[in-house]
Parts: structure tokens; C-alpha cells; sequence
């Protein structure tokens, strides 16, 4: 039983790199000196290839044993409230990482809700940029020895090359999206 299933996904390996290399079950069959019938029990699981013949195949489809044996592992593309990970900090703001893998990414992208006159620790300057976009509230976004105002409905971007810090100037709580590159927090 086990054996079977060894065959199965080979078979299912070697038909979706011959798929995605564009070749028929012809093609490889002429590449590696094998038949076309051969090939097709192969890629059904009915056949168990020496290991020669599986090294010549997988020779022949552009890639190497160590490569077609990797486990596929599936990439989560979607995240839910139950995989995020929270912090509030001592004034009561919350950050969560939305993305709880993230920092294996580019990006960073996570929900904060800021209380009312609360201001996040100063950034230093580092490599990267950084986006927020405001769904409720004002912001004040320090940036250098300058200070930009961002509402509701607005965005911000800036390279974090000088120091840089985020206030909420207002009276109610500010909920904001924040993306950095490369991932700093």
C-alpha cells in the first residue's frame, strides 16, 4: 500500500513538471529513450521506475532530485482574527500583526488603534518606507523636524531614512493600517 502511494506522487510530480515545461507524453518519452506508454502508467502510479530511469526523467524536465523531492508547501494567503498576534503597550495602544508570518516578507503590514493624545516610540532612521492609511481618526505624522496632518480617508507614505514617530492628536481613538518594508518591528 505504501508502495503505491510512493508511486502516486511521483507520478503526479513528473506529470506536473512535464505539464509545465509544455512537453507530451511523447516528448519525454523521446528525451529519456522510454515509451510513451511507459510514461503514461508512470504518471498514473502503476509503475515503479528504477532509480536510474527516475534520475534520467527528472534530468530530462530541467530540475534536480534534491528540487523534485522538496515537500510543496502550501503558502497561507489568507489570515484570520484568530492567527493575529496583539500588543497594547502602557498607554493602551494596539498593535496587531495582521499578517503573523510577515517578517519572512518584504512587508509588514499591521491594524493599530491609537487612544486619544498617545504618540508611538520614535522611530530611528532605518532602510525601508513606510505606508499607513487612517480608517478613523487624525494623525500626526513626524517625519524629521517636519509634521503632516493625515485624516480619515487619507494616507501616508515616506522613506524612513530621518527619525519618525506617529501622534494621535485627537480626542477620540485613531485606527490606522501600517506597512513597513523591510519588516523592523
Amino acid at each position: 500500500m505504501e508502495q503505491d502511494y510512493v508511486n502516486a506522487q511521483i507520478g503526479k510530480r513528473i506529470r506536473d513538471l512535464r505539464n509545465r515545461k509544455g512537453l507530451t507524453q511523447q516528448e519525454l518519452a523521446d528525451r529519456a529513450e522510454l515509451t510513451k506508454g511507459f510514461i503514461s502508467q508512470l504518471e498514473r502510479g502503476q509503475v515503479s521506475p528504477s532509480v536510474v530511469t527516475l534520475l534520467d526523467l527528472i534530468e530530462c524536465l530541467g530540475t534536480t532530485a534534491s528540487d523534485f523531492f522538496k515537500e510543496a508547501v502550501e503558502e497561507q494567503i489568507v489570515f484570520t482574527e484568530e492567527g493575529f498576534f496583539e500588543k497594547v503597550d502602557e498607554g493602551g495602544n494596539s498593535i496587531q500583526w495582521i499578517v503573523p508570518t510577515a517578517q519572512k516578507y518584504q512587508m509588514e503590514p499591521l491594524l493599530v488603534v491609537m487612544q486619544p493624545h498617545q504618540s508611538l516610540d520614535e522611530d530611528k532612521p532605518h532602510d525601508g518606507e513606510e505606508f499607513g492609511y487612517v480608517i478613523s481618526g487624525k494623525l500626526n505624522v513626524y517625519l524629521g523636524d517636519q509634521v503632516y496632518h493625515v485624516k480619515s480617508g487619507e494616507s501616508f507614505y515616506y522613506p524612513a531614512k530621518r527619525k519618525h514617530h506617529i501622534e494621535n492628536p485627537g480626542n477620540r481613538p485613531a485606527k490606522f493600517i501600517w506597512v513597513s518594508t523591510p519588516p523592523t518591528f
